[in-house]
């Protein structure tokens, strides 16, 4: 489990744990579920190591979702962050494969959408924003990058199934066999992530590369030539 954590960490001080989560680990595990997750894993850790404090997510990725997500060492860092978030003064980019061929190079996606999953019938729609910008074109699929100005509950799967061009690999709101391309997964990477310190008051900037089965994923579609520096 050490060696699995040291892997996955990206920057470490006293105050944050910036990690690349893995696809299929969940962020946070439910009071009633009882499945693995990465907090879990990673205060299992911290206890090993002697270490006092506990670490908390200050946002979260789906199980799916592979990239970029900020700990917190104590619940009043947690808090500054969180504070952060709900202030919009969060940046986050994001690498999505989706299904078809963008015929826009950029604009943004505004919509009201039901984010939870099964959709409540009595759940209020949210306003959902996000940026986009094609970066890469496959004989199929394109190369997205985005950048979500809310955080709505799985807003750019849902986005981006509503315009016609669900991600690859999504199987929650569109039929996967509709769509000629198979993933294993969802084709979403959380890929950087820039905020305030919340003790040092500076910007800090932190990115996580495109993992192995989505930069196989191009390689394998003729794709072997691109760079990271496109995402940033």
């Amino acid at each position: 489990m050490e060696n699995e954590k040291f892997r996955a960490t990206i920057f470490e001080d006293e105050d944050i744990l910036i990690v690349d989560k893995p696809s299929g680990l969940l962020t946070e595990a439910s009071t009633n579920n009882k499945e693995k997750s990465l907090s879990l894993l990673l205060n299992t850790l911290n206890f090993q190591q002697n270490n006092s404090s506990k670490i908390y997510p200050c946002h979260r990725l789906d199980k799916e979702t592979s990239g970029v997500l900020i700990f917190a060492k104590g619940k009043n860092v947690q808090q500054k962050i969180m504070d952060q978030f709900r202030a919009k003064k969060v940046k986050k980019v994001y690498i999505a494969f989706v299904h078809g061929v963008i015929d826009k190079q950029s604009g943004v996606l505004k919509s009201y959408i039901q984010g939870g999953w099964p959709y409540q019938r009595n759940e209020q729609k949210k306003l959902a924003i996000t940026n986009f910008k094609l970066i890469g074109q496959g004989k199929a699929f394109s190369i997205m990058r985005l950048e979500p100005q809310t955080g709505r509950t799985n807003q750019i799967r849902i986005q981006f199934k509503d315009i016609g061009h669900p991600l690859v690999g999504e199987r929650r709101f569109v039929m996967a066999r509709d769509w000629p391309i198979k993933f294993k997964r969802v084709a979403l990477h959380a890929f950087s992530v820039a905020f305030t310190h919340p003790t040092k008051n500076i910007t800090v900037s932190f990115n996580a590369e495109l993992p192995k089965d989505m930069a196989k994923f191009l390689i394998n579609n003729g794709i072997d030539d691109f760079s990271k520096e496109v995402f940033l």
